[in-house]
Formats: C-alpha cells, structure tokens, sequence
C-alpha cells in the first residue's frame, strides 16, 4: 500500500513592521534628554543662560569634570574604580604651582624655572605614577579597587598638604625674564573664539573613542570589564589593561587639575574635594554600568555636560549652594535606578 505525500504550500506571514519603543528610546537617550531640558529650563528662568558667551563659560567648567570623567569610564568599563581622581587633581595641581614658583636646589645654590610645557609633561608623568601605583595594587596584588584607591586618596591628599604646608601657591602667572609663563594660558585663552580647556577636552575624548573602537585595547578593556575570567582565558593580557586603564585616569585627573590651577591662576591642596563622585556620576548618567564592560565616551561627555550646565544654571538664578548638592544629588540616583532599569530589561529580553 502506497501513500501520496501531498505538499502543503507554504505559508507566507508579512513581515511585522517594527513599531518605535518611545519608552526605551527615551530610556538609552536620557542623558541628551535631561541635557535638552536643563537648556530648556534655565534660558526661560534666565535671559543670561542662552548666550553663546555663557556656554563657552560653562563648558571650560565641565572641561575639568569630563576630563576626570573620561579617566573614571576606561576604570568603569574595566569593572573597577577610581576615589582617588580628585585627590591626585590636587596634588598634581599642587605640584605643577610648586614648579611654576621654581625648584630651589641648594646644593647647587641655584633656583631651577621650567617652563610650560616641561611643567605640563612632568604633571601627567605624576598623574601617571598615581594611577600605576594604583593598577599595580590592584591588578598585581589582589586588593579590592576601592580600598587601594580610597587609601591613595588619602595619601596623594597628604603630599599636596605637606607639599604646601596647608597652604595655596598664589600667583601663578610667572616672570618673562625667568622663561616660566604662559600657565594662566590652559585656563584663559582661546584659539578660535574656544577656550582651550574645551579643545583638550575634546582632543582627549577623541583619542579615548579611537582607542575603545578601533584599536585592540579598546576589545580588550570591554572584554576585560564584561568577564575577566573568560577574556583571562581567551588571551586577553587583564593584568596589563587592568594598570593601564588606572595609568590613563591618573593623566585625565593630571590634566583636569592643571586646568582648574591655570583658570585661579592659583594652586591648593584642597582643591579637587569630592571631584571623584562627580566624575563617577558623570560616567552613570551617561549609561555606563558599574558592573563593568558597557558604556561609551559620547555618553560621559553628555553626563558632564548636564552636571556642568545644571550646577551653572542654579548658580545663574541664584539657587543655594545647598539646594545645588541636593539636586545633583538627586540627579545621581535617578541615574543610577535608570541605568539599573535599562540593563535589567536588557537582560528579560534575552
């Protein structure tokens, strides 16, 4: 007995067109959103916020900030942390008012003037021995990120006290006879109607978004970051991603703090207080996790822009220094709980 196989035509279903998601849209776009808002907001409540002037102001403040903030998101994306950016801006600060004022050798009995540039080199190549000591203890000798950094913050800050003796390097403008001018430049001039702070920024932002895109670091940092343990076994060299990364924020932090000593035109060892928790807020609202192996630069950059452009605006219509800690504040943890809904329904979806 034979059977006839009758084939069935298949049937074709169209194709479901894709409907826009406003709500997730909204959600991985919330840092250009708030960003929008706050422009919104502050030139409606002051005719002095929208000027092209005040915006150029604003963004040499935030040039201090996205420089540490770009430093904390290559430590982020490695799965790390970094509370010592703001102690180091001090010290490197500090160090580079001590050199502008000259190097007394009294062996020799001469005072020793460097100019800028050998000033600026030597300032990141001390950010930089900060951030190696750091990745050194973390990464060589096991100890958990946050107490390596939060013990060289305490220990950077010491240097710039003792350095100072608790006191502030005023007058950085230098002596044309003596060759060391030109530090209030990073801080006060302008080429192309920017200032210069705003260029570094940008010049920095840049490198970092080749690095993390075109280069093998840069897989390796996001691979180190999602999973050590699998990007240890697939040849990945974590130990050596892990100082670099800590090296690298070391320099953002050295640079950042030879911004803001060029704009007082003054040094002390108190500068940079709290800086750590708002370059790590910077890197949140921008979307990166704190778990590690997600986040972008064009997201720290915005973060930046929307604490800078908010603390300046409260400062404009004349809101309490107070009332500014609690709305940054509170910008910070509704970040955080956006990121923590983002990533999470990333992970339902799968």
């Amino acid at each position: 007995m034979s059977t006839t196989a009758q084939n069935k035509p298949a049937v074709h279903t169209p194709a479901q067109p894709k409907t826009l998601d406003v709500g997730r849209l909204l959600l991985e776009g919330r840092a250009f959103f708030a960003l929008i808002a706050i422009i919104i907001f502050f030139s409606f409540m002051s005719p002095y916020y929208f000027t092209f002037n005040n915006f150029l102001i604003m963004s040499s403040h935030v040039a201090i900030f996205g420089l540490l903030a770009l430093g904390m998101l290559l430590v982020i994306l490695n799965g790390g942390i970094d509370l010592s950016v703001g102690s180091t801006l001090g010290l490197c600060g500090v160090f580079a008012g001590y050199l502008i004022q000259g190097v007394n050798i009294e062996i020799l009995g001469i005072t020793f003037y460097p100019s800028l540039w050998v000033v600026v080199v030597l300032t990141c190549a001390l950010g930089a021995a900060v951030g190696c000591v750091n990745g050194i203890l973390i990464a060589h000798f096991k100890v958990p990120a946050f107490v390596a950094t939060l013990g060289t913050m305490y220990v950077a800050r010491g240097i710039a006290l003792l350095i100072t003796n608790g006191l502030t390097y005023n007058k950085l403008d230098g002596k044309p006879e003596l060759g060391n001018t030109g530090f209030e430049w990073l801080g006060f001039n302008r080429l192309a109607g920017i200032p210069i702070s705003v260029i570094v920024l940008i010049i920095v932002a840049l490198i970092c978004g080749l690095v993390l895109s075109r280069t093998a670091f840069g897989r390796w940092l996001y691979a180190s970051g999602g999973n050590e343990s699998a990007a240890n076994l697939s040849g990945v060299p974590v130990i050596r991603v892990k100082v670099v990364v800590y090296m690298i924020s070391g320099v953002c932090a050295a640079l950042a703090g030879l911004v803001l000593a060029s704009q007082l035109t003054s040094a002390g060892p108190t500068a940079g207080t709290t800086y750590e928790l708002t370059a790590i807020a910077a890197v949140v609202i921008g979307g990166a996790a704190l778990t590690g192996g997600r986040g972008t630069v064009r997201g720290t950059i915005l973060g930046a822009l929307v604490i800078g452009y908010l603390s300046d605006g409260l400062v404009i219509i004349g809101v309490s220094a107070y009332w500014q800690t609690v709305f940054t504040g509170t910008v910070i943890v509704l970040a955080v709980l956006l990121n923590s809904l983002q990533y999470s329904s990333k992970r339902n979806s799968r």
